[in-house]
């Protein structure tokens, strides 16, 4: 196999470090190692034209609209992507403030300015709120099993549904009422699925659920968009750091690949058949790619306790829809609309077929500020009804949708939506979902043995192999800030590697 990467690396001392993959965790590793003048030579490998991963703004309807990472979650001073986003002056006065910074969500989503049920009335913001709260104080309760010797069943979903199964066995309502507090609930458990990343909250393990961190603060989007924040990470970093369109193929590591005289013990692979030699090589890719690539991206294989956590752990997808109005059909102030169908029940175990009931699964939409003239809903879908989606024609997802509004408010003669653009983040080649979950059979210990460098013998060679991204952070999985914390860790790691006078910070 032929090294290429002699006509992309400077000549001279140090180590050559490549970084896979050009999201917010191995944009923050490289910026990190660039600061250090002991790494001269640091190169991003990313598959894709563009820097951010899953990190992804892009103008339409007239203003920006997120692709990837919509929120900042937990936007205070313990958030080093809010911290980036202050710094760089991409927040507005309110994200900004203490009172915002200060809130404790829980976090747990808003409740619904609207909620419209599909037999086409308004549902009660009252009942909502009620079962709201019972939703949200049993899933606090359900981070509650962290520590104790056995959890009482297996997944988050499990729990909740006995939990309650006992409570509406009291409910002093007839039946028919029963079931729409059902349907609400049935409401907040697909929201929490969307928040998770997963299909059901049954794949989601309940020991471990606690153990997710959430930070202070009310969750703030970016006004100019997400994606300002990893354009700042690019612009910092010198000049020819950056390699777009190289997917890697396969790592080559614990070898011996000389090159000009010297030898290496790595060697990256690409799918164009380049090849880069380096002493370091940390691997930032998703999950969902990692699951796929497993029997190919690694030589020789991952150890087979790491390849095990890697086939366990969840990653699921979280999509949106948006849409766009000549007028809207809310009423001004409303921020957020829910969606609640008369004839679910998070009780029942029924598995129908995505085709026929995947608009079922969306759980609202969330109101965009106006662009001018245009008026945008962003709506979430998660889980397989996620998946089915990304499979239809755009007309499709638009006739359903125009259907759907049509029914949930009750007027036939609702204007259809002008536009229709949506995420397809589980097609996505290099990410193949959205991002990850603690599944069944998982714990904590397994995202540290995910991030845990190889060779595991350092004695004989010291961190050839490195793991980042938000799957391998322990108690920030499946946010930007986890993302970025895991890129600066294994920075660090390699900082300590090479400069004694470091010490790596702790866990």
């Amino acid at each position: 196999m032929k090294s290429s990467g002699s006509n992309t690396e400077a000549p001279g001392r140090g180590p050559r470090v490549l970084v896979v993959g050009g999201g917010i965790a191995g944009l923050g590793a490289a910026q990190r190692l660039c600061g250090h003048p002991a790494f001269p030579h640091v190169r991003v490998l990313e598959a894709t034209a563009r820097a951010g991963g899953r990190i992804r703004s892009e103008r339409s309807f007239g203003g920006v609209v997120e692709i990837g990472a919509h929120w900042i979650h937990g936007p205070s001073q313990g958030n080093p992507v809010f911290q980036l986003a202050a710094k760089h002056g991409l927040l507005g006065h309110q994200e900004l403030s203490e009172e915002n910074q200060q809130i404790e969500t829980g976090g747990h989503v808003g409740l619904p300015s609207e909620s419209y049920a599909s037999s086409g009335g308004r549902v009660s913001l009252e009942l909502v709120a009620e079962m709201g709260s019972l939703f949200y104080s049993l899933l606090d309760q359900s981070r509650e099993f962290l520590h104790v010797a056995e959890a009482p069943v297996p997944s988050v979903g499990e729990y909740l549904k006995n939990e309650i199964h006992q409570r509406v066995a009291g409910w002093p309502e007839a039946e028919e009422a029963k079931k729409l507090k059902l349907a609400i609930l049935n409401n907040f458990f697909n929201v929490e699925c969307c928040v998770s990343g997963t299909h059901s909250m049954d794949l989601v393990a309940l020991g471990p659920f606690g153990e997710y961190t959430v930070l202070p603060g009310l969750d703030c989007t970016v006004p100019g968009g997400y994606q300002g924040v990893t354009n700042c990470l690019v612009a910092s970093l010198p000049q020819d750091v950056m390699v777009f369109n190289k997917p890697v193929k396969t790592i080559h590591w614990n070898g011996s690949f000389p090159e000009a005289g010297e030898t290496f013990p790595v060697l990256v692979e690409c799918e164009d058949g380049g090849c880069f030699p380096a002493h370091h090589v940390v691997v930032t890719v998703p999950l969902g790619f990692l699951k796929e690539r497993l029997d190919t991206f690694f030589e020789p294989p991952l150890p087979l306790e790491k390849a095990e956590v890697v086939r366990k752990m969840g990653f699921g997808t979280n999509n949106k829809i948006y849409l766009e109005f000549e007028e809207p059909f809310w009423e001004p102030g409303c921020q957020h609309i829910q969606l609640v169908w008369e004839d679910t029940s998070p009780l029942e175990d029924v598995a129908p077929a995505p085709q026929d009931t995947w608009v079922k699964k969306l759980v609202g939409f969330w109101v965009l500020p106006a662009f001018g003239s245009a008026h945008v809903l962003c709506g979430f879908i998660a889980g397989l009804e996620s998946e089915f989606m990304e499979t239809l024609s755009d007309e499709e997802v638009l006739l359903s949708l125009t259907r759907l509004l049509r029914r949930v408010t009750g007027d036939p003669q609702l204007p259809a939506p002008k536009s229709v653009l949506r995420t397809r983040w589980h097609s996505a080649p290099y990410t193949r979902g959205s991002y990850s979950y603690v599944a069944v059979g998982t714990t904590g210990d397994d995202i540290d043995l995910l991030a845990e460098p190889l060779p595991a013998d350092t004695e004989k060679a010291q961190l050839q192999v490195l793991f980042a991204g938000e799957a391998t952070h322990r108690t920030f999985y499946s946010t930007t800030h986890g993302a970025l914390l895991s890129g600066w860790r294994e920075a660090d790691r390699l900082i300590a590697l090479r400069d004694p006078q470091v010490q790596l910070p702790r866990p």
